[in-house]
């Protein structure tokens, strides 16, 4: 039996509710969420990387990206400065590379847990999924 696309797409998107919902439970003793998280994480990934680069990168639009970076600028936790014409480059500060480090160990602890019910060969499957429906798009 096929299964139903609609019930498929809910079930997806109920495991990426679960992983997130987690995550920020899971980060907010840190005194961080997981929107702020994935920003830090861009930015270290990419130092000097302009807001649209990072917009993208956290799936955000440009104006969102620009009121988190804002939040993040007033706690220090990210510089931003004038680049290349109207270009914005941002950088962790040592506080944000602190949390962010601190952000992954929890992260990647939360990731062990979530993942925990499949076998690596499962995970290897679900990897190879995802990759064919996120090249089709």
């Amino acid at each position: 039996m096929a299964e139903d696309l609609e019930g498929l797409g809910r079930k997806i998107k109920a495991a990426q509710h679960r992983q997130h919902r987690t995550l920020d439970a899971a980060l907010a003793p840190l005194g961080t969420t997981i929107v702020q998280w994935d920003a830090l994480r861009a930015i270290g990934a990419k130092p000097a990387a302009s807001g649209h680069e990072l917009a993208l990168a956290t799936f955000q639009t440009d104006q969102a990206f620009g009121t988190l970076a804002n939040r993040l600028e007033s706690r220090k936790l990210i510089e931003r400065r004038a680049g290349e014409g109207r270009r914005i480059n941002h950088r962790l500060t040592p506080a944000g590379a602190t949390m962010l480090d601190a952000a992954n160990t929890v992260a990647s602890d939360i990731r062990v847990q979530l993942f925990d019910a499949l076998t690596d060969t499962e995970r290897a499957t679900l990897g190879v999924i995802l990759d064919k429906l996120l090249a089709a798009s």
